[in-house]
């Protein structure tokens, strides 16, 4: 649907998968080079601050080693009664996590940089969505668990995979859940004249 609209390559600043099946279903094509980029939070750093510093510190790592590609750098963190979940460390860690997220709302926050060194291009945006979890029976999650699905994901689960059962009701944007905000990072690629119908 989408293509380059210049010479200049699209790079993603990310082993995410998720993201890079995302951005290819629409047909843009791009390089992955992921970020080596060591996320911390900074003492006081508010969620919805440290998940677009982190997209840009990603992009801004890869763009200094490519500066004349486009890079898109890309972060997600959950967010539960002001606490943050990142990936969790273990199993255990996401059961503690999945429990947390059970019978209630949630945020997903999504930090999305788009940098270009020779274009003079930085552009940074922010996506939320709420989620609810319905009560889930601790023995299912439990099973998720055991699965290892949730091992590699912010707030350990996949919406897109066996959690999506856990689901009552998603508002926003669903592939903000998945890893990108499909709609706004199309709409600034555009706008910079990236890619193109």
């Amino acid at each position: 649907m989408f293509s380059i609209s210049s010479t200049t390559p699209l790079v993603l600043a990310s082993a995410s998968p998720r993201r890079k099946e995302l951005l290819e279903a629409l047909g843009i094509s791009l390089a992955v080079c992921p970020s080596s980029f060591d996320e911390e939070w900074n003492e006081g750093e508010l969620p919805v601050d440290g998940v677009v510093r982190f997209a840009r510190c990603k992009a801004l790592d890869v763009a200094t080693r490519n500066p004349s590609s486009v890079v898109l750098g890309a972060d997600t963190i959950v967010v539960v009664d002001g606490v943050i979940l990142e990936k969790p460390k273990d199993k255990e860690d996401a059961l503690r996590m999945l429990q947390m997220l059970s019978g209630r709302t949630h945020s997903v926050f999504g930090g999305v940089a788009i940098l270009g060194i020779k274009r003079g291009l930085d552009r940074t945006f922010l996506s939320e969505t709420k989620v609810t979890f319905s009560s889930v029976p601790e023995n299912l999650l439990r099973h998720y668990v055991a699965s290892g699905e949730p091992l590699d994901k912010a707030g350990a689960y996949g919406i897109q995979g066996l959690a999506q059962v856990f689901v009552e009701s998603v508002q926003g944007s669903y592939s903000n859940v998945v890893g990108l905000d499909t709609a706004k990072t199309v709409e600034l690629l555009m706008s910079e004249d990236i890619i193109s119908l």
